[in-house]
């Protein structure tokens, strides 16, 4: 760098001398702070004056180069050199730190905060405006779907304008004239006729966003001011209608009205409808108890047009008393006679017993128990020692402890004799799918809920990981990141019936988002996902090519709760901010799995003052679209048995949702069976039928073609046209 010196001088006590001298120096230097000490300095006499300028630079005394300018330290330095300095220098260290980590931890709370505003304003916009909204929504994804809503057009790089085809809103009628609306629509409205078709039976309004599928401008949240073709009005849309209600409305009524409400289901897919079959028909020494109580059973669903049963085969039952000595006789006899009715059959291999009250007298082998008087060790373990004898522990896996076994070479040597024993079954397409049961209850989950030591709804469950096999494995996990004193489970994390503001773990800002809280959940998660890899690796190898299906649990309560406890504890890691199903859906994507998914009836919708702050329908919504995000294929199963058409609606639509782009559709549905008594009343029968044909592409659904069984237990013939 160049750099100019100018130095003017003027020197007064002689007058020959000049009165002002200028000199110029022209140095090179890399530093122009050291460029002055090129300068040439002129000397002043007696009472002389010198007087420099720079363009750049103050003057500097001659006293060699000057040094680097200090900056002020940071980070740990800065921490250091606050130590080394003198009292009273300025406020210590570790106050200044204090205050840091003080302000860390708040604006972590306000964050935890926002985002579960957030995620409960998502929530509701789902649940009660029926907004398609992508599973982790951002505000640009609301704003889209408002102004779609209004009536805008919003492309896909965030342009909007106002639709130009905006249809003209129609006022609404009067409302002394909604009691003779469906009566008179076929005379005066037609277009009311052609909206009401693209609803499902009784489809109340909220329910889901595919009844309104047709037209964008008829969106959830103008619901107030425009419904059906924008020719009615209704004062109340919430649970039940004056069209869907079996209360308040006799049989006649509710045939009309189910006329009126059935929906065009041409052009939508073709899902296969399957009824279980209960427990109870095959006993503990693998034999058919009624041969022909199960042809009757067998009679009703064929009357009800399903395309096959759900039958579970218990590994209790069928390797019952020694090891490898497998028992298939009673089997074989239910799926011939299933195979004269020409039905599907989709299997279930239990590999539970009846933990669960509710799930019949069903225990694990015998063998496995006699084990577990010396061993008790291989059953999952809670914090307080006591053993769920429902499944075995997934800490065993490995472990050689059944007889020279691991548990999953166990899991392996039933599945291939089954393959072995109906082979030719699956070859002829009977058997169209095996579901493999890898936890409590046939789920994927842990036992955190089990009611046969006291827990209730909405009970938070407790962490199953306190087995000497378990306690290994998060010993060897903890040593590996270098922390062996998180080698243990927590000690806040509250019992079975605690709500999570009550522990100090799953509460706001608890320790479950802790360093440690965050190792710990990871790894119990973890487990979870080894047991489903090694699982369904086997399982792959032993059907070669079958379709296999795995049910997921729907822990839906305290889903509305930044931690999500519930779901923790049954081993999914998806608190609000995590999504915890991404990592398990891509192992069943590994495995090319069909995943099945339990749906709940509208008596588990979110309510207004719902203590447990549970949101079934939130819950479904994530999975479904984690599953689609992932390629999974989805099936349906309903978790109660189905009374009327307002479940129904709600099935259809998660089912077959009709405002999907990319037209997701479910498999198969599979539903628990009705008793006996409520099919044989004609309403409840009918409505049933029906919505198996709303299940199956065909034809337009005009009426129920269905017929409910005779006093003599026989079934009335039946066709699609009467």
């Amino acid at each position: 760098m160049r750099s100019c010196c100018f130095v003017l001088q003027q020197t007064r006590g002689s007058p020959s001398d000049p009165l002002s001298t200028v000199t110029i120096v022209d140095t090179w230097q890399l530093d122009p702070l050291q460029s002055w000490s090129n300068c040439s300095q002129i000397g002043a006499g007696a009472g002389g004056w010198q007087r420099s300028l720079s363009m750049k630079h103050p003057p500097q005394r001659d006293e060699g180069p000057s040094p680097p300018p200090q900056r002020r330290p940071r980070g740990f330095a800065s921490s250091a050199a606050a130590a080394e300095a003198p009292d009273g220098a300025g406020p210590g260290p570790a106050r200044r730190r204090g205050e840091r980590e003080r302000e860390k931890e708040r604006t972590k709370l306000r964050e935890r905060h926002r985002r579960a505003i957030t995620s409960r304003m998502l929530a509701g916009l789902r649940q009660h405006g029926n907004f398609p909204l992508p599973a982790r929504a951002d505000m640009n994804d609301v704003l889209a779907a408002l102004a779609r809503a209004a009536g805008w057009t919003v492309h896909p790089d965030g342009t909007t304008f106002r639709s130009s085809n905006q249809p003209h809103l129609l006022p609404p009628p009067p409302p002394t004239q909604l009691q003779g609306a469906f009566h008179d629509a076929s005379v005066e409205t037609p277009a009311l006729m052609n909206t009401m078709s693209s609803y499902a039976i009784g489809t109340p309004l909220y329910s889901q966003a595919s009844a309104l599928h047709t037209d964008d401008s008829l969106s959830p949240s103008s619901l107030d001011s425009v419904v059906a073709d924008q020719s009615i009005k209704t004062e109340n849309y919430g649970n039940s209608s004056s069209v869907s209600s079996l209360n308040c409305m006799d049989n006649d009524q509710l045939m009309r009205s189910s006329a009126v409400l059935m929906g065009d289901y041409t052009k939508t897919p073709y899902i296969p409808v399957y009824a279980s079959l209960p427990m109870g028909i095959i006993n503990s020494h693998c034999q058919l108890v009624d041969p022909e109580g199960v042809r009757t059973e067998l009679r009703h669903l064929k009357s009800l047009n399903v395309d096959g049963v759900v039958v579970d085969c218990w590994w209790g039952v069928v390797e019952a008393w020694t090891p490898r000595k497998y028992e298939w006789s009673g089997y074989r006899d239910l799926f011939g006679i299933i195979k004269e009715f020409k039905l599907k059959v989709q299997v279930v291999l239990s590999f539970h017993g009846s933990g669960e009250i509710g799930s019949g007298d069903v225990s694990l082998p015998k063998w496995i128990m006699e084990i577990a008087k010396e061993n008790q060790d291989i059953f999952f373990t809670d914090r307080e020692g006591r053993k769920n004898t429902e499944c075995l522990s997934w800490g065993i896996d490995k472990e050689r402890v059944l007889h020279g076994r691991t548990g999953i070479e166990v899991y392996f040597d039933f599945m291939r004799s089954f393959h072995m024993e109906f082979r030719n079954l699956s070859e002829e397409g009977l058997i169209s799918s095996i579901e493999i049961g890898l936890g409590a209850s046939g789920e994927l989950r842990y036992p955190s809920c089990p009611e046969r030591t006291g827990w209730k709804y909405p009970g938070i469950g407790e962490f199953q990981c306190y087995d000497r096999y378990m306690q290994k494995n998060l010993r060897q996990s903890a040593l590996s990141r270098g922390h062996l004193f998180w080698a243990r489970g927590p000690d806040n994390a509250g019992y079975y019936n605690s709500r999570p503001h009550e522990t100090g773990f799953f509460c706001d800002g608890g320790d479950y988002d802790s360093y440690y809280g965050r190792f710990f959940l990871n790894w119990y998660s973890g487990v979870l996902i080894d047991h489903v890899d090694q699982v369904l690796s086997l399982a792959t190898l032993a059907f070669d090519g079958a379709e296999i299906v795995v049910k997921i649990p729907s822990i839906y309560w305290w889903y509305r709760t930044a931690s999500h406890a519930a779901e923790l504890t049954a081993g999914f890691y998806n608190p609000t901010n995590r999504d915890g199903y991404s990592p398990v859906f891509r192992m069943l994507k590994k495995h090319s799995v069909i995943l099945k998914l339990v749906c709940y009836g509208p008596e588990f919708t979110v309510q207004e003052h719902d203590e447990a702050f549970a949101d079934p329908e939130g819950l479904t919504w994530q999975v479904m679209n984690v599953a689609w995000d992932h390629g999974l294929s989805l099936c349906i199963e309903s978790a109660l048995p189905c009374h009327d058409d307002e479940m129904y609606s709600q099935i259809l639509d998660t089912a077959k949702p009709r405002n999907d782009p990319d037209r997701h559709h479910a498999s198969f549905f599979a539903f628990r069976q009705q008793p006996l008594f409520l099919l044989q009343r004609e309403v409840c029968f009918s409505e049933l039928c029906t919505f198996v044909k709303c299940m199956h592409v065909g034809s337009r659904v005009s009426g129920a073609n269905c017929y409910p069984l005779n006093g003599a237990g026989g079934v009335a013939a039946f066709s699609d046209s009467q």
